[in-house]
């Protein structure tokens, strides 16, 4: 376990089902935004949400009584971009996803399967159909790079938990027999990237989620102390059968205060 002590410098903190579930405040949520800046602890959002624009969460968080810089707002939208031009350059891209990531992939073309040089799997919804799942399919089968935001199994709404995109990519690379590179949470590149953005280093931040996978044990694995809350995906059978445990477990995010105050203490 990551010794902290006096060098909690920066949090980076999840959005959905940590501050927010379907848009609506958790418990603790407000007080603790309060905390951090009351406190002068730096903070990022980091997120895998790809059905908003960092604007628009922005004005959504804002509505939930959290007040946060778009600025502030780390997404795997902006890291697939990032990634794209940096790999990929040039080539048109195929997307995937529940929403319109144009706003946020700035610089990406976006063109239809026949024209693709590379693929982007978002977020899935109801939107997201078996037509554009099997291109992306044939896609792989022709040897064309297939990029992840992530590989989120599930995400919480107000009706329950929902399926998401990583359950069709496990079947995709089963059935292509190919690996999907994933550029968000829990890529080590998405969270030296917040790092970076906050000024610390990973020994001075803790990463909060309600992940295991994803947000604790990826930011674990890139040497951030990690903190699950028991909201939003969670269940308690996340705490079993892992190879690692999250450093911390926390009821909700209301409860971070504290923790920060006992790991400066």
């Amino acid at each position: 376990m990551v010794n902290l002590g006096a060098m909690v410098e920066g949090v980076l903190l999840d959005i959905d089902g940590v501050l927010t579930v379907s848009w609506q405040p958790l418990p603790g949520a407000i007080e603790t935004i309060d905390w951090l800046r009351t406190h002068g602890v730096d903070f990022r959002l980091v997120t895998n949400t790809s059905s908003r624009t960092r604007g628009e969460i922005a004005t959504l968080l804002g509505r939930a009584g959290m007040e946060v810089d778009a600025r502030h707002i780390l997404t795997a939208v902006t890291s697939a971009a990032h990634y794209l031009a940096a790999t990929h350059g040039g080539a048109g891209c195929f997307v995937v996803n529940e929403g319109d990531l144009r706003e946020d992939l700035e610089g990406v073309e976006i063109v239809d399967a026949a024209e693709a040089g590379v693929a982007l799997l978002g977020g899935a919804g109801p939107g997201t159909g078996y037509e554009q799942l099997n291109a992306v399919f044939g896609l792989a089968l022709r040897q064309v790079p297939i990029v992840a935001l992530h590989r989120n199994l599930r995400y919480q709404t107000a009706e329950g938990l929902a399926l998401d995109m990583g359950a069709f990519i496990v079947g995709l690379e089963a059935a292509a027999e190919v690996r999907v590179t994933v550029v968000g949470k829990p890529a080590a590149s998405f969270f030296t990237a917040a790092l970076t953005d906050l000024g610390v280093a990973a020994r001075q931040a803790v990463m909060v989620g309600d992940d295991i996978h994803a947000d604790v044990l990826g930011a674990q694995g890139a040497g951030i102390s990690g903190v699950l809350v028991r909201t939003g995906k969670f269940r308690p059978s996340d705490l079993e059968g892992n190879e690692a445990e999250p450093e911390h477990v926390l009821d909700d995010i209301g409860r971070l205060p504290a923790l920060l105050e006992s790991l400066r203490s």
